[in-house]
């Protein structure tokens, strides 16, 4: 099988980076580029653009908004964020769900921005994402405009981005700073391998819903279950149980090579009533 003919660009500012790509034909951005390129094999015989992203310094940083906000890149590589101090401190599930995604040396390659526009049932850093409110800063020649993480999934390899958009950066909010969660994930290997079910539970420190639950590889898209959330926060550990059920019943897992639909499910609310106890026993509750 052949590749695609490929004519490479590289941007220095975010504004050359969109007139590039209105210029083009059948133009992608490049970031890390793990999962773009593999998908280049499907594209067999057609003339594609890659607008690379890397030399934008504003795009590989990692920092702090004016409203307490941190800011994670476009450029940003998973291995950064998963190590950056702040975010080790005040987004621990973020930083624990980076270290889940691939091996060392993708995580050093791969971006937190590629992971979720990439747009996959099983990425990783949306469990963490769609728990902490993420905001995806999304900027076109036309308009810049934030869009709520938990809408930012439509269907599998699809988001909301317009044509053209380039995610500049992930807001993640000062308000769910400080919480503790539970990342539970099978896989048919330890490491290295894509999620056959993963569920990430937590709890923020203040605010309401204070419990956050998330779950990956078992519907279209990245899920967040806040009727299981809402059970939590009423009765906490002792709802353990509905919790689970409800989470159980609330994804839609497809039979594959990985696992049957029934198993997905079952592990669901294993893995929901898993996390609650071992956040509670760890939280002294």
């Amino acid at each position: 099988m052949s590749l695609p003919q490929l004519e490479y660009c590289q941007a220095r500012t975010v504004e050359e980076a969109l007139e590039l790509w209105a210029k083009k034909t059948k133009a992608r951005y490049l970031a890390g580029g793990t999962d773009l390129l593999p998908q280049l094999r499907a594209a067999s015989g057609t003339q594609l653009t890659l607008v690379d992203l890397k030399q934008i310094e504003s795009l590989a940083k990692i920092g702090q908004a004016e409203d307490g906000a941190v800011s994670i890149g476009a450029a940003a590589s998973v291995a950064a964020v998963a190590a950056n101090a702040t975010v080790r401190k005040r987004y621990p599930i973020l930083s624990d769900c980076c270290l889940s995604l691939g091996s060392y040396p993708l995580r050093n390659r791969a971006t937190v921005v590629g992971n979720i526009c990439n747009a996959s049932p099983c990425a990783d850093t949306a469990a963490a994402l769609l728990a902490l409110d993420a905001i995806v800063v999304a900027t076109s020649t036309k308009a810049k405009r934030r869009i709520p993480m938990v809408d930012f999934f439509q269907g599998p390899g699809e988001s909301c981005l317009q044509a053209g958009e380039l995610v500049e950066e992930i807001l993640l909010p000062q308000a769910t700073a400080g919480g503790r969660g539970h990342y539970g994930r099978i896989a048919r290997r330890k490491s290295v391998d894509i999620s056959t079910v993963a569920v990430l539970l937590s709890v923020l420190p203040k605010g309401q819903p204070r419990h956050r639950l998330s779950l990956l590889s078992v519907a279209p898209t990245p899920l967040r279950v806040f009727e299981a959330e809402a059970v939590l926060d009423e009765r906490g550990p002792e709802g353990a149980s509905q919790a689970a059920e409800i989470a159980r019943a609330s994804c839609t897992p497809i039979s594959d090579v990985r696992a049957s639909a029934e198993y997905r499910r079952d592990m669901v609310a294993v893995l929901t009533e898993r996390g609650v106890m071992t956040l509670a026993q760890s939280m002294g509750g």
